[in-house]
């Protein structure tokens, strides 16, 4: 190896691992070839490699700032990282993001994290040995405090921009996030449900995503205001773990109770629901209404019907026009899409 190659790769490795970091200036030429014992000309040569790969800039009368570039810039990949692929609404926001991406000549690598923390690391870690152009992702329990962060900051450190959709982590400050306005929507939801006379109104929560604690926290809010008491045994949870047995057994019909309205964390929830009520004698929408968010294709095949809140947009492929913005060296921020009311047979 030629002195001035020793000299750019050693460098190299105290910037990737931050004993310069990005913003800091370099050593001057004249410390650099102390320290390395070497002449002017191959520090100029070093430094020039530096330059090349992204990792210095070149200012008059400063000298070499530390500025560093995702190394896969321009690999043409973008990690596209969901719960799942191919369930539920996944294929239809999956699908909007892999358009854009193809659109602007990426390529989408797809990985699904099935909700599972060690499923999310794992993929993180490929990602860090193999880097890509910028990552698309869909959290992973966002309600719960998430032992992954530590890859997501060295991620970010490598200069790779990271876009979320649907949720985002409360230890991440300031990551750009596409959500749809969960609050809001379980407030909308619940007073559309009081307008129409319902006093007693039972819940279905998804307990470890965030969005299911947003949802709550606006079913609630609209309650409060309209004075109406909140009955625990009325809001059931589940997790990704449990969401297969909810409906198993009389369980669930006893803590529903004599609510004559339920409100679904979502369409998939309420699809089920509206076939366990109809099992147990239950009509809807005469005995118990039903309403539900995403107004998903399950909506429509439902056996009543159900009237969901719609995002309106394709919130994977509003993240991934994000993505593309900041690649292309634009600003991007944080939006937060409101719901729409679609009224159907269920309510």
């Amino acid at each position: 190896m030629k002195k001035y190659e020793f000299v750019a790769n050693a460098l190299s490795k105290d910037i990737e691992a931050h004993f310069y970091p990005d913003g800091t200036l370099l050593p001057t030429e004249e410390q650099l070839t102390k320290l390395y014992d070497v002449s002017r000309q191959t520090v100029r040569k070093s430094l020039s490699i530096l330059e090349e790969k992204g990792l210095i800039e070149k200012k008059q009368g400063c000298g070499s700032v530390v500025t560093m570039k995702n190394p896969a810039a321009d690999s043409g990949k973008v990690a596209v990282i969901a719960t799942y692929i191919d369930d539920y609404i996944f294929p239809v926001q999956l699908g909007g993001a892999v358009e854009v991406l193809a659109k602007k000549h990426f390529s989408a690598v797809l990985s699904a994290t099935g909700n599972r923390i060690c499923t999310e690391r794992k993929i993180l870690e490929d990602i860090i040995r193999e880097p890509v152009a910028g990552i698309l992702v869909e959290g992973t329990k966002t309600a719960f405090p998430n032992p992954n962060i530590d890859l997501y900051k060295k991620i970010s450190d490598m200069k790779i921009p990271i876009v979320f959709f649907n949720s985002c982590y409360k230890e991440l400050d300031g990551a750009l996030c596409i959500s749809a306005d969960n609050r809001r929507g379980g407030y909308d939801l619940t007073s559309y449900l009081l307008a129409k006379g319902h006093k007693s109104i039972a819940a279905v929560f998804k307990a470890d995503d965030i969005q299911g604690h947003q949802r709550y926290s606006g079913y609630i809010s609209a309650m409060f205001d309209h004075n109406i008491y909140i009955s625990d045994s009325k809001t059931i949870w589940y997790t990704t773990e449990t969401k297969e047995r909810i409906f198993d057994g009389s369980d669930l019909l006893s803590s529903i109770g004599d609510a004559t309205a339920v409100v679904c964390y979502n369409d998939e929830i309420a699809f089920n629901l509206i076939k366990y009520l109809t099992a147990c004698g239950k009509s809807v929408p005469r005995d118990i209404a039903v309403v539900s968010f995403d107004n998903s294709s399950l909506s429509e095949i439902s056996p009543v019907k159900i009237t969901s809140l719609s995002c309106g947009v394709n919130l994977g492929e509003t993240a991934a026009k994000k993505l593309m913005d900041i690649l292309s060296g634009r600003a991007a921020v944080s939006e937060v899409i409101p719901w729409r009311l679609e009224e159907k047979e269920s309510s």
